[in-house]
């Protein structure tokens, strides 16, 4: 199956899809919803009763007994199962289908390849505009291109640095933002905003102090130029403003989280990178 794909003209001259705006959050559009049936039944080389295994699991339905041929019943039923479900249910199937190939793989029952399963899913996300992506297996919020390079970079500076604590706050930063049906937006901004403390803290080798405290009086320690540290300080209050000190009605936007999840990210790793 892997020689097939090669073979395929875009697979054959390196054409990548095109990395549309995000257009799409809390959905799974029809057309995502079509392809994941495809890719599963395209990358798994298995039969459709054993997608509506996994379906009927995820939804915590039973499948149909009057449904006994592979097509076109229980085809029919699996496409019925996934045009109908709650948008969320959707990206949990395409978690499970994950999940069962890398179980086939261990086992080397199925032909299946979890890692193109994720990497034609990935593609469908990209082409449709729909800010999800699929990560070792489980799908997680896509940002903007600037906002991906702000995350993974972080990430990688940190881990340099063995800040296993601030690497741990943007993770869970990332799980909030990405939390299906409802983000919690104020906890992605609060860890965020942790991570950036802790590394400040390490660097500044002031341990007990507030992120605002170490930009204004460790201005030596902290190393960040001087226009940065204002930007740092208005950044704290905004987070503060946005979710630490919410007010009644003032929930935050998923641009804002967004932006500050990014911010944060990007600083955290000068700071680590700079020291």
């Amino acid at each position: 199956m892997d020689d097939v794909y090669k073979q395929t003209f875009s697979k054959r001259y390196g054409f990548q899809p095109e990395n549309k705006e995000i257009v799409v959050r809390e959905d799974a559009p029809n057309k995502f919803r079509e392809a994941l049936i495809i890719i599963a039944y395209k990358t798994g080389g298995f039969n459709p009763s054993v997608l509506r295994k996994i379906i009927c699991n995820v939804l915590l339905c039973l499948p149909d007994d009057g449904n006994w041929s592979e097509y076109p019943n229980i085809d029919g039923e699996v496409k019925q199962l996934i045009m109908n479900c709650d948008w969320y249910k959707v990206y949990e199937v395409a978690e499970s289908i994950y999940n069962y190939f890398l179980t086939c793989a261990i086992r080397g029952t199925l032909p299946s390849r979890p890692a193109l399963f994720e990497k034609e899913l990935n593609e469908v996300f990209l082409e449709q505009g729909i800010g999800w992506k699929m990560e070792n297996g489980n799908i997680v919020m896509r940002g903007s291109e600037s906002y991906e390079f702000a995350v993974e970079h972080a990430k990688t500076a940190m881990n340099e640095k063995s800040y296993l604590t601030a690497n741990s706050e943007i993770e869970e930063a990332i799980k909030d933002i990405s939390r299906r049906p409802e983000p919690d937006l104020t906890g992605a901004i609060t860890h965020s905003m942790a991570a950036l403390e802790c590394v400040a803290r390490e660097v500044s080798n002031e341990p007990n102090e507030t992120l605002g405290s170490i930009m204004k009086n460790h201005r030596d320690k902290h190393g960040l130029p001087k226009t940065i540290e204002e930007a740092v300080t208005k950044l704290w209050g905004f987070s503060s403003e946005k979710a630490r000190h919410i007010r009644e009605g003032e929930q935050p936007k998923h641009v804002d989280a967004e932006l500050v999840v990014g911010l944060s990210a990007l600083i955290t790793a000068y700071l680590c990178r700079n020291n």
